[in-house]
Protein backbone atom coordinates (compact mmCIF):
# COMPACT_ATOMS: atom_id res chain seq x y z
CA UNK A 1 0.00 0.00 0.00
CA UNK A 2 1.29 3.18 -1.28
CA UNK A 3 1.55 5.82 1.63
CA UNK A 4 0.46 9.79 0.02
CA UNK A 5 3.47 11.51 0.37
CA UNK A 6 4.49 14.02 3.14
CA UNK A 7 2.68 17.54 3.11
CA UNK A 8 5.78 19.91 1.94
CA UNK A 9 7.09 22.19 4.98
CA UNK A 10 8.59 25.56 4.72
CA UNK A 11 12.32 24.39 4.57
CA UNK A 12 11.66 22.29 1.33
CA UNK A 13 9.44 25.01 -0.40
CA UNK A 14 10.64 28.18 0.61
CA UNK A 15 8.64 30.09 -1.61
CA UNK A 16 5.05 28.71 -0.80
CA UNK A 17 4.15 31.83 0.73
CA UNK A 18 3.29 35.18 -1.35
CA UNK A 19 3.16 38.62 -0.70
CA UNK A 20 -0.22 40.23 0.15
CA UNK A 21 0.43 43.21 -1.94
CA UNK A 22 2.72 42.06 -4.97
CA UNK A 23 2.18 38.55 -5.07
CA UNK A 24 5.81 37.97 -5.69
CA UNK A 25 6.83 34.83 -3.48
CA UNK A 26 8.79 34.55 -0.29
CA UNK A 27 9.80 32.38 2.46
CA UNK A 28 7.97 32.96 5.93
CA UNK A 29 11.29 34.16 7.10
CA UNK A 30 11.65 37.10 4.75
CA UNK A 31 8.26 38.34 5.14
CA UNK A 32 6.25 39.93 7.77
CA UNK A 33 2.91 39.78 9.19
CA UNK A 34 0.66 42.59 9.00
CA UNK A 35 -0.11 42.69 12.54
CA UNK A 36 3.41 42.82 13.48
CA UNK A 37 3.96 46.53 11.92
CA UNK A 38 3.53 49.80 13.59
CA UNK A 39 0.22 50.78 14.08
CA UNK A 40 0.15 53.48 12.41
CA UNK A 41 1.63 51.81 9.08
CA UNK A 42 -0.84 48.89 9.14
CA UNK A 43 -3.20 51.12 9.16
CA UNK A 44 -1.73 52.78 6.29
CA UNK A 45 -1.54 49.85 4.36
CA UNK A 46 -5.50 48.26 5.33
CA UNK A 47 -6.25 51.65 4.29
CA UNK A 48 -4.96 51.21 0.89
CA UNK A 49 -5.46 47.78 0.36
CA UNK A 50 -9.17 47.14 1.81
CA UNK A 51 -9.85 43.70 2.77
CA UNK A 52 -6.40 42.59 3.72
CA UNK A 53 -6.22 40.01 6.38
CA UNK A 54 -4.24 40.99 10.13
CA UNK A 55 -1.97 37.43 9.31
CA UNK A 56 -1.16 38.66 5.38
CA UNK A 57 2.31 37.96 4.82
CA UNK A 58 4.11 41.33 3.42
CA UNK A 59 7.62 41.21 1.61
CA UNK A 60 9.99 43.92 2.73
CA UNK A 61 10.53 45.81 -0.49
CA UNK A 62 6.04 45.92 -0.56
CA UNK A 63 6.61 47.51 3.19
CA UNK A 64 9.14 49.82 1.93
CA UNK A 65 6.94 51.14 -1.06
CA UNK A 66 4.18 51.58 1.53
CA UNK A 67 5.99 52.95 3.92
CA UNK A 68 7.16 55.95 1.47
CA UNK A 69 4.11 56.12 0.23
CA UNK A 70 2.86 56.92 3.62
CA UNK A 71 5.72 59.22 4.46
CA UNK A 72 4.42 61.56 1.30
CA UNK A 73 1.15 61.55 2.59
CA UNK A 74 2.32 63.00 5.97
CA UNK A 75 4.72 65.28 4.29
CA UNK A 76 2.32 66.52 1.44
CA UNK A 77 0.05 67.07 4.55
CA UNK A 78 2.44 69.15 6.97
CA UNK A 79 4.17 71.09 3.43
CA UNK A 80 1.79 70.92 0.76
CA UNK A 81 3.21 70.07 -2.50
CA UNK A 82 6.41 68.33 -2.32
CA UNK A 83 9.18 69.47 -4.19
CA UNK A 84 12.00 67.53 -5.95
CA UNK A 85 14.53 67.26 -2.74
CA UNK A 86 11.79 65.88 -0.75
CA UNK A 87 10.80 62.89 -3.43
CA UNK A 88 14.28 62.13 -3.81
CA UNK A 89 14.36 61.76 0.18
CA UNK A 90 11.43 59.36 -0.24
CA UNK A 91 12.72 57.46 -2.91
CA UNK A 92 16.38 57.05 -0.84
CA UNK A 93 13.96 55.30 1.94
CA UNK A 94 12.39 53.51 -0.13
CA UNK A 95 15.81 51.73 -1.66
CA UNK A 96 17.97 52.39 1.50
CA UNK A 97 20.12 55.25 -0.36
CA UNK A 98 22.87 56.92 1.44
CA UNK A 99 22.19 60.44 0.60
CA UNK A 100 25.79 62.43 1.77
CA UNK A 101 27.78 63.18 -0.80
CA UNK A 102 31.36 65.63 -1.28
CA UNK A 103 29.52 67.95 -3.08
CA UNK A 104 32.54 70.25 -3.80
CA UNK A 105 34.62 67.48 -5.09
CA UNK A 106 31.88 66.50 -7.95
CA UNK A 107 31.52 70.50 -8.84
CA UNK A 108 35.11 70.72 -8.83
CA UNK A 109 35.53 67.57 -10.86
CA UNK A 110 32.81 69.11 -14.00
CA UNK A 111 35.18 72.62 -13.97
CA UNK A 112 36.08 74.12 -17.56
CA UNK A 113 39.38 75.71 -18.34
CA UNK A 114 37.97 78.71 -17.53
CA UNK A 115 36.66 78.25 -14.27
CA UNK A 116 39.63 77.09 -13.10
CA UNK A 117 41.63 79.82 -14.43
CA UNK A 118 39.07 82.09 -12.74
CA UNK A 119 39.57 80.39 -8.99
CA UNK A 120 42.95 80.36 -9.58
CA UNK A 121 43.36 84.30 -10.09
CA UNK A 122 40.44 85.09 -7.52
CA UNK A 123 42.52 82.65 -5.04
CA UNK A 124 45.51 84.65 -5.67
CA UNK A 125 44.62 88.03 -5.75
CA UNK A 126 42.66 87.74 -2.26
CA UNK A 127 46.15 86.43 -0.97
CA UNK A 128 49.06 88.67 0.87
CA UNK A 129 51.72 87.35 -2.04
CA UNK A 130 49.41 89.54 -4.59
CA UNK A 131 48.87 92.58 -2.41
CA UNK A 132 52.90 92.90 -1.44
CA UNK A 133 54.19 91.68 -5.37
CA UNK A 134 51.68 94.52 -6.58
CA UNK A 135 52.55 97.32 -3.98
CA UNK A 136 56.50 96.34 -4.89
CA UNK A 137 55.75 96.47 -8.42
CA UNK A 138 54.36 99.98 -7.76
CA UNK A 139 57.61 100.90 -5.97
CA UNK A 140 59.34 99.80 -8.40
CA UNK A 141 57.76 101.71 -11.41
CA UNK A 142 57.61 104.84 -9.63
CA UNK A 143 61.83 104.65 -8.95
CA UNK A 144 62.38 103.64 -12.35
CA UNK A 145 60.19 106.70 -13.69
CA UNK A 146 61.58 109.16 -11.31
CA UNK A 147 65.08 108.53 -10.00
CA UNK A 148 66.46 106.35 -12.88
CA UNK A 149 65.44 107.62 -16.10
CA UNK A 150 64.66 110.89 -14.67
CA UNK A 151 65.02 112.59 -18.70
CA UNK A 152 64.23 109.85 -20.51
CA UNK A 153 61.01 108.50 -18.61
CA UNK A 154 58.29 105.94 -20.71
CA UNK A 155 56.10 107.23 -17.84
CA UNK A 156 56.66 110.43 -16.07
CA UNK A 157 54.56 111.80 -13.15
CA UNK A 158 51.78 111.68 -12.90
CA UNK A 159 52.36 107.97 -14.22
CA UNK A 160 49.51 108.24 -17.24
CA UNK A 161 50.37 104.64 -17.84
CA UNK A 162 50.82 103.12 -14.42
CA UNK A 163 46.73 104.23 -13.98
CA UNK A 164 46.03 102.88 -17.42
CA UNK A 165 47.22 99.74 -16.41
CA UNK A 166 45.69 100.01 -13.00
CA UNK A 167 42.28 100.18 -14.54
CA UNK A 168 42.70 97.65 -16.89
CA UNK A 169 43.75 95.20 -14.30
CA UNK A 170 40.62 96.08 -12.34
CA UNK A 171 38.23 95.83 -15.39
CA UNK A 172 39.83 92.75 -15.91
CA UNK A 173 39.58 91.47 -12.11
CA UNK A 174 35.92 92.38 -11.07
CA UNK A 175 34.06 89.80 -13.65
CA UNK A 176 37.07 87.42 -12.92
CA UNK A 177 36.19 88.25 -8.84
CA UNK A 178 32.46 87.76 -10.24
CA UNK A 179 32.67 84.25 -11.41
CA UNK A 180 34.18 82.62 -9.04
CA UNK A 181 32.04 84.18 -6.30
CA UNK A 182 29.24 82.45 -8.81
CA UNK A 183 30.38 79.25 -8.67
CA UNK A 184 30.99 79.63 -4.76
CA UNK A 185 27.34 80.18 -4.07
CA UNK A 186 26.57 76.90 -6.50
CA UNK A 187 28.34 75.44 -4.43
CA UNK A 188 26.90 76.71 -0.62
CA UNK A 189 23.63 76.00 -2.69
CA UNK A 190 24.08 72.33 -3.56
CA UNK A 191 25.87 72.35 -0.02
CA UNK A 192 22.55 73.64 1.70
CA UNK A 193 20.11 70.92 -0.25
CA UNK A 194 22.51 67.99 0.37
CA UNK A 195 22.49 69.07 3.74
CA UNK A 196 18.61 69.51 3.65
CA UNK A 197 18.22 65.99 2.44
CA UNK A 198 20.42 64.29 4.85
CA UNK A 199 18.70 66.24 8.19
CA UNK A 200 15.06 65.31 6.64
CA UNK A 201 16.09 61.70 5.51
CA UNK A 202 17.51 61.50 9.21
CA UNK A 203 14.53 63.56 10.91
CA UNK A 204 12.31 61.01 8.99
CA UNK A 205 14.20 57.58 10.29
CA UNK A 206 14.72 58.87 13.61
CA UNK A 207 10.45 59.43 13.70
CA UNK A 208 10.53 55.84 12.32
CA UNK A 209 12.53 54.72 14.90
CA UNK A 210 10.79 56.42 17.76
CA UNK A 211 7.06 54.52 16.51
CA UNK A 212 9.05 51.19 15.93
CA UNK A 213 10.50 51.24 19.55
CA UNK A 214 6.87 52.28 21.15
CA UNK A 215 5.10 49.42 19.11
CA UNK A 216 7.77 47.19 20.38
CA UNK A 217 7.59 48.23 24.36
CA UNK A 218 3.81 48.26 23.83
CA UNK A 219 3.73 44.66 22.69
CA UNK A 220 6.17 43.14 25.37
CA UNK A 221 4.38 44.72 28.04
CA UNK A 222 1.47 43.21 26.36
CA UNK A 223 3.22 39.80 26.73
CA UNK A 224 4.66 40.17 29.62
CA UNK A 225 0.58 40.82 31.23
CA UNK A 226 -0.21 37.46 29.54
CA UNK A 227 2.50 35.50 31.06
CA UNK A 228 1.75 37.06 34.53
CA UNK A 229 -2.13 36.20 34.33
CA UNK A 230 -0.70 32.79 33.18
CA UNK A 231 1.55 32.51 36.34
CA UNK A 232 -1.42 33.50 38.63
CA UNK A 233 -3.51 30.90 36.88
CA UNK A 234 -1.00 28.00 37.31
CA UNK A 235 -0.34 29.25 41.31
CA UNK A 236 -4.16 29.09 41.94
CA UNK A 237 -4.34 25.52 40.27
CA UNK A 238 -1.70 24.49 42.60
CA UNK A 239 -3.03 26.14 45.84
CA UNK A 240 -6.31 24.39 44.96
CA UNK A 241 -4.56 21.13 44.08
CA UNK A 242 -2.73 21.48 48.17
CA UNK A 243 -5.83 22.27 49.65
Amino acid sequence: MKHPPPAPDDAEHPHRHRCAITGAPLSRHDGERLDALRPALAAHIRAAHPGIADDALLSREAIAAERANMIAETLQAERGDLSQIERDVIESLTHHETLAANVEEELDEGRSLGERAADVIASFGGSWTFIIGFCSLLVVWMIVNTALLAAGAFDPYPFILLNLVLSCIAALQAPIIMMSQKRQEAKDRKRSENDYRVNLKAELEIRHLHEKIDHMLTRQWERLAEIQSIQIELMEEVLQRRR
